[in-house]
């Protein structure tokens, strides 16, 4: 077959040919190609508006919200939202394992547990903040403190790598839609849709309580050994730092604290979560004096608000035995329950527990 001549006559090359018929095949293509994606757009809007993968939108086709999604950050704001529930927990995963129903036992009310997997004490704090405004007056706040609280960088790590969704946490849902027009959302509400027809369960129940970490009867304290580490004496000690030295740490965080004991909850109880020795910085070090006033300066604030705080983040018999730890920062489920009932003993003793699970470092009103 002959090849067309782009050539004249002199040798010198000639544009290509541009006849009606090529310029109405581009023109065609690119109709096509628009129409196609405006379809897709609306298909996936449709579908999402539909299912509400993240129950933040007031519309939903396929029934009550259910959580269908790992991340907490993007779900618990419905269950905030949801009139169900008059009282939280939050935290990191160092207080996921505190089940609703104890807590409800101890302190009444109906409670979710809003504790985030790796949360930053902003997250943290949003999310309290957001429940306490839908709720207008919530009843009880449990505040499980750790390490997120302490740092020193928190104003400026704001999130996590697991994002944040700050945007679903004003009053307009409708301004969500375009932050939602992605492929993650889409995958939710095919399983929120999935989950509607009887074909998957639940990712995580309603209440925010799920256990993590794996059944008690797969324990093996062999491995968790392996996962442990106990603190040895350090070879030299730390200055003990002076007054001006104590009064330089920065806690950024605390301020965030300090305006949740503010809001309107009815009750506020504080507890620093119990972490393995090992995962516990070593007495007399930089790392132990600077915790040592962290936990001070949340005392002044607890106090200041008449609020108690039970400190279980020290050396004890939870602490100190391995057989209670999944790994450093995680126990297991009966020391979760004895978490709850001894924050429930303090409260009512404003003492510290005679067999050593908690220091009181403020007794409340």
């Amino acid at each position: 077959m002959l090849e067309p001549n782009n050539t004249r006559a002199d040798g010198a090359a000639t544009a290509p040919d541009m006849t009606p018929s090529t310029t109405t095949d581009w023109r065609r293509y690119a109709r096509v190609l628009f129409v196609t994606l405006a379809l897709e757009l609306l298909t996936a809007c449709a579908l999402i508006t539909a299912a509400n993968p993240y129950g933040n939108l007031p519309v939903s086709l396929v029934g009550r919200h259910e959580i269908m999604d790992t991340n907490q950050r993007y779900q618990y704001p419905a269950i905030a939202r949801s009139g169900l529930y008059d009282s939280i927990v939050i935290g990191t995963s160092t207080s996921r394992l505190l089940r609703p129903a104890a807590l409800q036992s101890a302190f009444g009310g109906h409670f979710a547990n809003l504790a985030m997997d790796d949360s930053a004490a902003w997250e943290q704090y949003r999310m309290a903040s957001l429940f306490a405004h839908e709720v207008g007056k919530p009843r009880t706040l449990v505040v499980g403190l750790d390490h997120v609280w302490c740092r020193a960088d928190a104003d400026q790590h704001r999130i996590t790598e697991r994002g944040f969704p700050e945007w679903m946490f004003d009053d307009n849902p409708w301004n969500d839609v375009p932050w939602m027009l992605n492929a993650r959302s889409v995958e939710f509400s095919l399983r929120r849709i999935a989950h509607a027809v009887g074909l998957k369960d639940v990712r995580i129940p309603f209440d925010g309580y799920e256990v993590f970490v794996p059944p008690e009867a797969q324990y093996d304290l062999t491995k968790a050994k392996a996962n442990l580490k106990h603190p040895k004496a350090a070879t030299t000690a730390s200055a003990a730092p002076s007054p001006e030295d104590l009064a330089a740490f920065d806690f950024p965080a605390l301020a965030w604290l300090d305006e949740l004991l503010g809001q309107s909850w009815e009750r506020v109880f504080l507890l620093i979560t119990p972490v393995h020795i090992g995962a516990q910085p070593v007495p007399g070090q930089t790392a132990a004096w600077r915790e040592t006033e962290c936990k001070a300066r949340m005392a002044a604030i607890a106090q200041r608000h008449g609020v108690p705080l039970a400190d279980f983040r020290i050396k004890s018999e939870i602490t100190s035995h391995d057989e209670n730890y999944w790994d450093p920062l995680h126990y297991r489920i009966g020391i979760a329950e004895r978490i709850v009932s001894g924050l429930d003993r303090a409260v009512k003793t404003k003492a510290d527990d005679p067999a050593g699970d908690w220091h009181v470092l403020s007794a409340g009103k």
